[in-house]
């Protein structure tokens, strides 16, 4: 597996946000260049790490206080 299809597999996973079907087709690569990809994944990485952190802060609310 070369870099791009490695990224590619690693965006589809970050966009799929627990599904199990790809978002990006593969035969897109050979239209997108390497910093690209890693552009898109460092994006959505960041997107990926707010939104898990505020699902914590919707999730402590139902947590039981002794």
């Amino acid at each position: 597996m070369n870099e791009k299809e490695k990224l590619l597999q690693e965006i589809n996973a970050l966009l799929s946000y627990g599904e199990t079907k790809d978002s990006i087709d593969a035969s897109l690569l050979e239209y997108l260049e390497l910093d690209m990809l890693e552009n898109i994944k460092k994006s959505l990485q960041s997107r990926t790490s707010e939104l898990k952190e505020e699902d914590k802060e919707w999730l402590e609310q139902f947590k039981k206080y002794e």
